[in-house]
């Protein structure tokens, strides 16, 4: 698959309905679980921690639309429900149910790159390469 412009390699990309749709440079990922304390009167420290779920926060920099999402008339604004492929040398973390929190563009005319883009996912998924 052509992608036009992008600098580095394709080991790192949103994919829809099947399709890799963008290219990203790096990304920063985030996970966080909340959970909650069970307290005993007269107990100076909680007697146990409940786990809750595990919410993904990813950081993208430097999205490059692939030339097919192109010709399809891709909008980043309008994605949703969209999955985060990483590419590791022994194994690929998929990051799905993914919804964007922020975008933000810089560059040039005509060109489909959004410079950063905050998502939260709903599941975190490795598989053996």
């Amino acid at each position: 698959m052509k992608v036009s412009g992008f600098p580095t390699s394709s080991d790192i990309y949103l994919e829809a309905d099947g399709k890799k749709i963008a290219v990203v440079q790096s990304y920063t990922a985030r996970a966080t679980k909340t959970s909650q304390t069970v307290e005993a009167f007269g107990e100076s420290e909680p007697v146990a921690i409940i786990p809750g779920q595990n919410n993904y926060t990813l950081t993208l920099k430097r999205l490059y639309a692939t030339d097919e999402a192109i010709s399809d008339g891709i909008n980043f604004y309008e994605l949703n429900d969209f999955s985060l492929v990483i590419c590791k040398p022994d194994r690929k973390v998929i990051y799905s149910g993914c919804q964007w929190s922020a975008i933000s563009e810089e560059g040039q005319l005509g060109a489909m790159v959004a410079e950063s883009v905050t998502l939260y996912a709903s599941k975190r998924l490795e598989v053996k390469a």
